[in-house]
């Protein structure tokens, strides 16, 4: 057994972090006032292979292991956590072309995401089926050799900036088996945009889609037609990994900057790091963080060697974003009355996990799949 990245992970890793603090962190703060994707960030993602770490080198990716986008989502979102989104989101859909598509779709759709030409999106949830995606509604109308989309999507990660989005839609009867997926360009006669105003994440453009009749045919089909839902759902069992790393990220920033404070800030005469109530609580975040980052790598070389990941994805899935926020609170609360300020980034930190404690899979499915995968599906909820 061996902890230790790779030489060239390590090195790839501290390339990231320095690209992290200096060209993403002077950002953060202001993107999301700005409440935007900020112009030229995916272009500096992209120039550094972030936006095809899961695209095959033919298609102009990187090729990546899941590891190492873990790793790399992880640095950025130590810089910024809502440039990780980037990240999370491409290699998701990435990886369900990549492993669904025939060649020539692969060949058209990949090399775009790789360059940062296009920015996808993934099209699951509903007004009314979030975690209830099997029974979505969207409809995939019959319209000769193709059919036409119609319906709503919502709480779109990316929705408001996307070129592309990879949408499942009910092309059959009730249940999983009726959904296909089609991946597809957003053109702006078939498809209108309305954006959220979040609590965190701002920067992202969170948004509903509604589709009026979007047209697609045989050649926007993701795979066979009635096989859309287990495609994308398996998936989210290693993006939920990296998911975890990025919030991880997070508070490993808030973690360090909270340590120096508690070094250079002096009460009663003393460092405040001396005194237990301050140095304790820092001493279990480390640890807690520390453990939680191990599950999602764990989660992420499994899916690397072939084997099982769906309980250790869904333990990062529930435990990491919780955590994180709970560690950030903990370092705002060290700074006092400093990081109450909108000067500093803690505050905007916690708005912004809190969100993945919500996307992707709440902390009761993730819980549901842990106890079903522990005790068996005849004796779990």
């Amino acid at each position: 057994m061996d902890f230790r990245f790779g030489e060239d992970e390590q090195s790839y890793r501290d390339e990231l972090r320095r690209f992290a603090g200096k060209v993403l962190a002077p950002h953060y703060q202001s993107d999301d006032r700005a409440g935007r994707l900020r112009p030229g960030l995916v272009a500096d993602l992209a120039a550094m292979g972030l936006t095809g770490l899961r695209i095959p080198e033919r298609h102009g990716g990187q090729e990546a292991s899941a590891v190492v986008a873990g790793l790399a989502a992880e640095e950025v979102a130590r810089g910024d956590f809502n440039a990780a989104y980037l990240i999370i989101v491409s290699a998701l859909i990435s990886d369900v072309l990549a492993r669904n598509a025939t060649a020539d779709q692969q060949a058209h759709w990949l090399p775009p995401i790789a360059s940062g030409a296009v920015v996808p999106a993934l099209c699951v949830t509903e007004p009314g089926h979030g975690t209830d995606a099997a029974n979505l509604e969207l409809k995939a109308v019959p319209d000769g050799d193709g059919w036409r989309l119609t319906g709503e999507k919502t709480s779109i990660t990316l929705g408001m900036a996307a070129h592309t989005a990879l949408v499942l839609a009910r092309t059959g009867g009730p249940g999983a088996r009726g959904v296909s997926a089609f991946y597809v360009e957003l053109t702006a006669e078939h498809v209108s945009r309305s954006a959220f105003d979040d609590l965190g994440s701002r920067s992202i453009g969170r948004a509903a889609l509604h589709f009026d009749g979007l047209p697609v045919t045989r050649d926007d089909l993701v795979g066979e037609t009635g096989g859309g839902f287990v495609s994308v759902v398996q998936g989210f069992d290693y993006s939920r990994a990296i998911i975890g790393l990025a919030c991880l990220g997070a508070a490993q920033s808030s973690l360090d900057e909270t340590l120096r404070w508690a070094r250079d800030r002096e009460a009663f005469g003393a460092p405040i790091g001396t005194f237990q109530g301050v140095a304790f609580p820092l001493a279990e975040c480390a640890t807690y963080v520390r453990a939680a980052r191990h599950v999602c790598y764990e989660a992420l070389w499994r899916k690397d060697h072939g084997l099982e990941h769906s309980t250790e994805a869904a333990m990062a899935k529930f435990w990491a974003p919780k955590l994180s926020a709970e560690v950030i609170h903990q370092c705002l609360l060290t700074f006092g009355h400093l990081a109450y300020s909108s000067e500093s980034p803690l505050g905007q930190r916690l708005r912004d996990v809190i969100g993945l404690e919500i996307g992707d899979g709440t902390a009761q499915v993730s819980k549901l799949v842990i106890a079903r995968n522990l005790l068996g599906r005849a004796y779990a909820p």
